[in-house]
């Protein structure tokens, strides 16, 4: 299951990539657009920060913007930032588990097979895309 970190931290960026401009976007704005707490978007983008997808200015005209433009974001990208391993069984994840049946696991395909699924899925995806689709919808957002 993606938390709601995980789902803010895409919120976030899709906000940060409506409103990019020349200036820094104050993260109070995106945090009443977003209507999510300043406290926790503060938790989520000092990891968004620490990964690489935004940069901070502070001061007075101060926020954040993207580092790079939203179609060279991919949806799984963040996701794995933020939540760590997609892999829906521990035995296929980043650091997996040593499983003693592996060898005679008869779900292992399986599993493996719809990894790959997730995995192609939130990789096919870009911010690019989640912005467009978005586009139209009279300031509402799909629920992430």
């Amino acid at each position: 299951m993606i938390s709601t970190k995980g789902r803010y931290a895409l919120r976030v960026l899709i906000d940060l990539a409506e409103h990019r401009g020349e200036k820094p976007v104050p993260l109070k704005d995106v945090a009443d657009r977003q209507e999510i707490s300043k406290k926790y978007l503060e938790i989520i983008v000092k990891e968004l920060v620490a990964g690489g997808f935004v940069s901070g200015v502070s001061g007075k005209g101060g926020g954040y913007r993207l580092t790079r433009d939203p179609l060279d974001y991919t949806v799984g990208e963040i996701l794995e930032t933020m939540e760590g391993s997609l892999s829906v069984v521990s035995c296929l994840g980043a650091d997996p588990v040593d499983c003693p049946r592996k060898a005679i696991c008869k779900t292992l395909p399986m599993w493996k097979e719809f990894d790959q699924m997730v995995h192609d899925f939130f990789y096919s995806r870009t911010l690019e895309d989640l912005v467009e689709q978005n586009t139209g919808l009279a300031g509402d957002y799909y629920v992430i």
